[in-house]
């Protein structure tokens, strides 16, 4: 009985201590054994060889718990599920935040004239596929017609933005 106190106290001041973890198990009776079946680790070996697992040799094993499962039912609608009308997927969901959907369309509202600003701006300079040569373009016939390019992708690139701004703005609540 003597032993068994003694073994426990030194196990324990070991322990608290944090010196020598694996004499402090030894102490108590644990077992350092580690043994890998898969994706899963024991330290009972009658089980993990019942079961054929490998023995685990090296340093200590860091166990990080997963993440949670969500079932099904509780996880929220799909887009695809969505009413196409532009409403919310959940009943109540523009009551809720009825602040954030009038701040969004605020913003596209903003982008979006900024961008038909912009749009007009390229096709004035565009001037129908006839832009005004400016100084170095009168020497040098490359430059023009890169500028002249650049101009159209601009115009192309203004346009899709328009069109994806008033499609994200269709898409919200109606006021």
């Amino acid at each position: 009985m003597h032993s068994v106190f003694f073994r426990l106290t030194a196990a324990a001041v070991l322990g608290v201590l944090g010196l020598a973890p694996a004499a402090a198990q030894n102490a108590l009776g644990v077992s350092t054994q580690v043994y890998r079946c898969g994706n899963e680790y024991l330290n009972d070996a009658a089980l993990a060889q019942s079961r054929g697992c490998q023995l685990v040799e090296g340093g200590y094993i860091t166990v990080v718990p997963g993440t949670r499962v969500h079932r099904p039912e509780a996880r929220a609608p799909s887009r695809a599920a969505a009413p196409a009308s532009g409403a919310a997927a959940t009943p109540g969901a523009t009551a809720q935040w009825p602040g954030r959907d009038n701040d969004a369309r605020a913003i596209l509202l903003d982008e979006l004239k900024t961008a038909q600003e912009r749009l007009a701006e390229q096709q004035r300079l565009y001037n129908n596929g006839e832009p005004d040569e400016l100084g170095p373009e009168t020497r040098n016939h490359q430059l023009y017609l890169d500028r002249i390019n650049e101009l159209r992708q601009g115009i192309t690139r203004y346009s899709s933005d328009i069109a994806g701004l008033q499609r994200e703005i269709s898409r919200l609540p109606a006021q």
